[in-house]
């Protein structure tokens, strides 16, 4: 089987456990072989959690799952090292994130400073304890829930932390039928239950390979860094994406590209995965809050009005 049959192959099992979310699952797929982090927002009870268990069980990967609450304190993620009388030494008790698939459901309702455990472990792959830096399992990826701004405990995650999740996904409410499909399933007992383990954590590793060797020609370059500039300048945005937020929009339509089967990426794919890449990197300006303009009508126009380049066949 080859590696994008795989990857289907978990799209496959996921879609076993959330019904009506394809288009979600895609990009999440498509986001953990670009080796990058993951976050779902939306109102408590529509699947995020479900989501993102199902890709832990589907992949077979070491996961570790940490329900956040004000009490949660960093030492309960990165670890922390305690004193062996018997030994006279110092010895290192890993914590929850020493794992491959780390998922931190309700990320937005513990502190800042347990927020900010996150920071090094996301960007750079490596926990520090003590002065002592050590290295995360190959492949790591974090899938973090949150509730939107506004839901009774939660507090807003700093821009530096939100800028790190290489996408951020919303559930939505499920239609009438899918609602249905949900109910018979769900009568049929835990639909994760059916969720089969199909891949490996090297599987993982050489889809990333092959998705590294996707081709971006200049012009579509220049394509990604124009719609990257004109969130930094649009007069209803009050900030736009960053450059690490152009180095993900790159790596996921590299993504997206290589599971649609090509091994080369075109201006679609930067459209289909750009407002997942910049709806968290951006700020609404004051003058669109009081003309109730949201994120997704401004991403939008920002795709009509950047001019697409040429393909030639």
């Amino acid at each position: 089987m080859s590696e994008l049959n795989k990857a289907l192959a978990v799209i496959n099992e996921v879609q076993k456990a959330v019904v009506g979310k394809n288009d979600v699952i895609e990009k999440i797929m498509a986001a953990i072989i670009a080796q990058g982090h993951i976050l779902i927002e939306d109102m408590p009870g529509v699947g995020k959690t479900t989501m993102a268990k199902a890709f832990s069980k589907a992949m077979g990967i070491k996961d570790s799952r940490v329900q956040f609450t004000p009490d949660i304190m960093p030492s309960d993620l990165t670890g922390f090292s305690i004193y062996k009388k018997e030994t006279g030494q110092f010895v290192y008790k890993p914590g929850a994130l020493m794992c491959n698939m780390f998922l931190a459901d309700e990320i937005n309702r513990t502190s800042p400073k347990t927020q900010s455990a996150l920071l090094e472990v996301m960007e750079e792959r490596q926990i520090t304890v003590d002065g002592i830096t050590r290295e995360m399992g190959n492949p790591f990826v974090v899938i973090a829930t949150e509730n939107p701004e506004g839901s009774a405990g939660t507090q807003m995650l700093p821009e530096s932390q939100l800028d790190r999740f290489m996408i951020c996904v919303n559930m939505g409410y499920p239609t009438v039928e899918e609602e249905m499909e949900i109910l018979k399933r769900r009568h049929m007992g835990n639909p994760l239950e059916y969720v089969n383990n199909v891949i490996s954590a090297n599987d993982i590793i050489l889809m990333e390979q092959e998705v590294k060797e996707v081709y971006i020609k200049d012009s579509v370059y220049k394509y990604i860094v124009q719609v990257a500039e004109s969130t930094r300048n649009h007069e209803m945005l009050g900030g736009g994406m960053s450059p690490r937020g152009t180095v993900a929009l790159a790596a996921m339509s590299r993504a997206y590209a290589w599971m649609k089967g090509r091994n080369f990426v075109v201006p679609q794919d930067v459209r289909d995965v750009f407002e997942c890449i910049a709806t968290h990197r951006v700020r609404l300006s004051t003058k669109a809050k009081v003309s109730h303009i949201n994120k997704h009508d401004v991403l939008s126009e920002i795709l009509r009005q950047v001019p697409e380049p040429a393909m030639r066949r």
